[in-house]
């Protein structure tokens, strides 16, 4: 008896420790709270923010600049892409509540956003037109079953839609997330199995693990694995891990299934120089090494957003607003031509589509970490506000994330999206003449950028998501990645240690702490429309060709032969270094004055493929990593590289599968797909957080301008600029 008392005290002691952790990624109640979340009946979103902030107020820090703060109660809409406001949220969970698919059983809301118009309508309206009718798309559970819904919130119609026979569950939500971090603790064995090793109850942090998908026994239910950490002496818990010990969970049910516990041997490894806050470093570990710099800006940023959502930049103009699931979406993106002023389309829609992060240990409490971040979390759900001065820099425009939890009530992820210019320094053209000439020439352009940018935390990683576009026409995605290793412990203080024979899975970087190798994959949807929808892709291969005896000094040279994409599988690429090609998007229906039709180049960087066996269960959910590029005909329901249920899905419904039916892309309102890759093979230098890695790749414009875009900008001249006194340098 004395035992299950002292077991029931530890947990009421723990729950509230834990709620602060698990609550971290938790979304910041607006102002006016009251009118934008039912705090009555729905307190954990109103009262966790306030409840982390004054137990730990070093973690998250105030900003040091001041901005106005957008008060989103009174947003209306202004153009057919803006997303749901407050008022429009609220109005469908109304509807929803009273539906009766719903309203008989209690139900959670998994997503709730725009249900965008049709795309000929999008690209009819013009400023001052009505909007289109205002529709929202939903994606609900109610008694175990999953509903895709359309609600018009201007006539109360809720449209019910088939879902078809594919498996898979949507993303979690927000509080299902947190709901099942407390789920062990009601368990017996697993407080048992904590308080046998030393750890202190209060010390636990848990995670919700998503389980991927890896046979018959785990279909008809939705499961997910706790795994936990002790936080004595760090925050940064995620570098000490309780090794072996898995908890599988019915997330439906909120039982425990089953506990493996095969950790047992291995210690906890030490919070020693685990903390990265440096608010915890003493004044001798504190290293300033550079003065700080900023980018003035006098006269105001050369940007403008109006309406909330339009960004106008330079010759740029695009729609750009915050999603739940992709972070970011990038909509009619437009180029006025310098030489007539034409605003020409270049992009109707960019997004992340998918996260694929398979872990490279096939052991029993690592086989199934093959996360799918957009559609098992929400990439947008995971991302948090932004950082003024360190994030983004000074002058920078900062967007909110206006949202729906589970059971419909709005709230607001605020400075989840800054905008902002960037000039490094870097040269957007140049030419010197050589003495030789006679012609003293100098000539040189700076280079200055506009970047979209969000950061996501999913749990122990980050990813920095950039959206620059440069004066010359060009976009620039990349991908930075940092945050904290998952690590795995190890009974191994020292590689002396370790048989040769014996597979690691990683990298020992510090005393009992294995980073496991892992791979990264960031695929992309990106709806190109150059100067129009029908588009046709164009693989453009350099082959060496031999010159014929006595035709020439020379043995060989490159030459570029072009084809023309019949169909999808035409339009499938696995990049190879010594088979060089370029990967074009054509409009044939328009050319340039010399005859050349007018195009857009997905230029590749640093990038890595999958070497997983195609038969892997994890690759084939993730088959849509099989090729670097795709193309697919426009579809308005393919948009989600694993499909629109990813959790537990068994990958019948991706990119790859899709493609299977070889449909006709030439001259077709087309979809490239680029996914961005990373092989991780973890170093010390990523302990205790990892400096951020980064890659990316362009779209760049190939003969959609008659000549340099930016030939006739100005240099800069000293008495356009501000006149900032440096202190004396010693």
């Amino acid at each position: 008896m004395e035992g299950k008392r002292l077991l029931r005290l530890l947990f009421f002691i723990l729950c509230p420790v834990l709620l602060l952790f698990t609550l971290i990624n938790f979304p910041y109640a607006p102002p006016h709270a009251a009118e934008l979340l039912d705090c009555t009946t729905y307190s954990p979103w109103c009262t966790s923010k306030n409840r982390f902030q004054i137990k730990t107020p070093h973690i998250l820090q105030n900003p040091t600049t001041t901005r106005r703060k957008h008060h989103h109660s009174a947003d209306v809409p202004h153009h057919p892409l803006d997303p749901l406001t407050i008022q429009e949220l609220n109005k469908v969970r109304s509807i929803l509540s009273s539906h009766e698919l719903l309203k008989s059983s209690s139900y959670s809301i998994h997503s709730l956003v725009l249900e965008e118009p049709e795309k000929p309508l999008v690209l009819r309206w013009r400023k001052g037109d009505p909007l289109p009718p205002r529709k929202a798309s939903v994606v609900a559970r109610a008694a175990g079953f999953s509903h895709l819904l359309t609600v018009n919130i201007e006539t109360s119609e809720v449209t019910p839609h088939e879902t078809g026979p594919v498996s898979g569950y949507p993303t979690m939500t927000m509080e299902e997330m947190n709901a099942i971090t407390w789920v062990p603790l009601a368990n017996a064995d697993f407080n048992r199995s904590i308080v046998e090793r030393g750890i202190d109850l209060a010390d636990l942090a848990c995670l919700p693990i998503s389980t991927g998908w890896f046979g018959k026994s785990e279909e008809n239910r939705r499961l997910i694995k706790i795994q936990c950490y002790s936080m004595q002496g760090t925050a940064n818990f995620y570098m000490r891990p309780i090794e072996g010990l898995t908890v599988l969970v019915d997330l439906d049910a909120k039982k425990v299934i089953e506990i493996s516990d095969k950790g047992r041997n291995i210690p906890i490894p030490k919070a020693a120089d685990t903390d990265y806050r440096f608010s915890t470093l003493n004044s001798q570990q504190q290293i300033k090494l550079l003065n700080p710099i900023s980018i003035e800006q006098p006269k105001g940023p050369s940007f403008t957003v109006e309406d909330d959502h339009l960004v106008k930049w330079g010759n740029w103009e695009f729609h750009l607003k915050p999603d739940p699931r992709a972070g970011v979406i990038i909509s009619r993106a437009t180029f006025a031509d310098p030489g007539t002023g034409e605003k020409r389309d270049v992009m109707y829609k960019g997004f992340t589509s998918e996260l694929f992060v398979p872990y490279m240990d096939p052991t029993d409490a690592w086989y199934f970490k093959t996360y799918m971040d957009a559609g098992e979390y929400g990439f947008g759900l995971q991302a948090m506000p932004l950082d003024p001065l360190n994030d983004c820099p000074r002058n920078a425009y900062y967007m909110d994330g206006v949202f729906a939890a589970a059971d419909g009530s709005p709230f607001v992820r605020s400075d989840m999206v800054c905008v902002f210019e960037r000039y490094a320094g870097d040269i957007g053209w140049r030419h010197s003449e050589s003495p030789i000439t006679g012609l003293e020439i100098r000539e040189v352009r700076p280079k200055v950028t506009l970047v979209v940018r969000m950061a996501a935390s999913v749990a122990n990683y980050d990813y920095i998501v950039d959206w620059e576009f440069q004066t010359d026409g060009l976009i620039r995605v990349k991908v930075g990645l940092s945050g904290i290793l998952m690590v795995k412990g190890s009974p191994y203080v020292n590689m002396d240690q370790v048989n040769q024979q014996e597979t690691l899975y990683g990298t020992l970087l510090s005393e009992n702490v294995i980073g496991v190798i892992h791979d990264h994959y960031v695929t992309f949807y990106l709806d190109m429309d150059v100067d129009g929808a029908d588009n046709s892709f164009v693989k453009v291969n350099l082959r060496r060709e031999q010159t014929s005896s006595g035709e020439s000094p020379r043995k060989s040279y490159l030459k570029a032969e072009r084809s023309v994409a019949k169909t999808e599988k035409d339009a499938q690429v696995k990049f190879k270094l010594y088979e060089p090609s370029e990967f074009h998007v054509i409009n044939q229906a328009k050319k340039t004055r010399v005859g050349n039709p007018v195009g857009y180049k997905v230029v590749p960087g640093g990038t890595a493929a999958s070497l997983l066996d195609v038969d892997d269960p994890p690759q084939k959910r993730g088959a849509f990593t099989n090729n670097q590029i795709w193309v697919t005909p426009y579809n308005q329901s393919e948009q989600w590289a694993g499909g629109l249920f990813v959790y537990q899905s068994q990958g019948e419904d991706t990119l790859a599968v899709w493609s299977e039916r070889n449909r006709e892309i030439e001259n077709k309102d087309i979809v490239v797909w680029y996914t961005l890759g990373f092989h991780h093979v973890p170093c010390q230098e990523d302990f205790p957080i990892m400096p951020t890695v980064s890659s990316s790749f362009d779209l760049k414009p190939v003969n959609f301008f008659e000549s340099n875009p930016i030939l006739r900008t100005p240099p800069n001249a000293e008495k356009d600029l501000p006149n900032c006194k440096a202190a004396a340098s010693v």
